[in-house]
């Protein structure tokens, strides 16, 4: 079977109830594709606002969470809780929990165990930042970031790959659509020689970075991009146009 178009929104720190709610009514109004999985990353404190308002076909995940089920973590909230509101992702691994929360490879990789251990779907991140790219060593980064999230996989039908270029990331720098598919290529090359064929067929590596309503169709047309992560434009009315990116 063909991959299903991913499409995740993640609207990061912002919006109130107010703003939050009208974004949620024009989506639930939209048109959406069926071809399109569709899901919704909210603030902790909205996750169950938003389960609530969203329409059932519209996913939410939470934006992060921790490695175990409960107990003395002041701030933090675990699968079991995301689970428990209904909610049934957790984004993991975002560029500003590596960079500006100083999250390592090996946490994010046990945040990964245990959030499928707990049924949820992850959206693991990876990326490499500006410096990195320019040293040409791009690929070492995300292998290397790759490897930490799959050797904590066993199920990979419950995990979305997102390629998330640091320096691309609310830049309003977008990687090309050329930049983009040579990476993803070489990701399901890595899937290939390390984990199987099949994942390597099966599993959705989607881009992340500056995604916009003007550049998602010529991105969602290259053969190895399987949807997005779209930051900014998730909290806007082109968000409807990004998810329909393939029609």
């Amino acid at each position: 079977a063909p991959r299903k178009f991913f499409v995740g929104g993640n609207w990061k720190m912002n919006g109130k109830r107010k703003s939050l709610g009208e974004l949620i009514h024009t989506l639930d109004g939209a048109k959406l594709s069926a071809d399109t999985e569709v899901v919704c990353g909210a603030p902790s404190i909205y996750l169950d606002f938003a389960r609530q308002k969203l329409d059932a076909k519209i996913g939410v995940a939470a934006q992060n969470c921790y490695k175990v089920p409960k107990g003395a973590f002041t701030g933090e909230i675990s699968p079991a809780m995301i689970k428990d509101i209904g909610a049934a992702w957790v984004i993991l691994g975002h560029s500003e929990r590596r960079h500006v929360f100083g999250e390592s490879d090996e946490l994010i990789g046990q945040k990964v165990a245990h959030a499928l251990a707990e049924g949820l779907g992850v959206i693991a991140c990876i990326g490499e930042k500006l410096d990195e790219r320019e040293a040409g060593i791009t690929e070492k980064v995300v292998f290397q970031e790759t490897k930490a999230i799959a050797d904590n996989v066993k199920d990979w039908s419950k995990v979305v790959l997102a390629y998330e270029p640091v320096w691309a990331i609310g830049t309003g720098k977008t990687a090309t659509p050329q930049q983009a598919q040579e990476v993803h290529e070489k990701l399901r090359g890595w899937l290939k020689t390390h984990v199987s064929d099949a994942v390597a067929v099966q599993s959705r590596i989607i881009y992340g970075g500056s995604v916009t309503g003007g550049n998602c169709k010529e991105l969602a047309s290259q053969h190895d991009v399987d949807g997005f992560l779209v930051g900014g434009a998730s909290l806007k009315p082109e968000f409807v146009d990004i998810i329909n990116a393939k029609h």
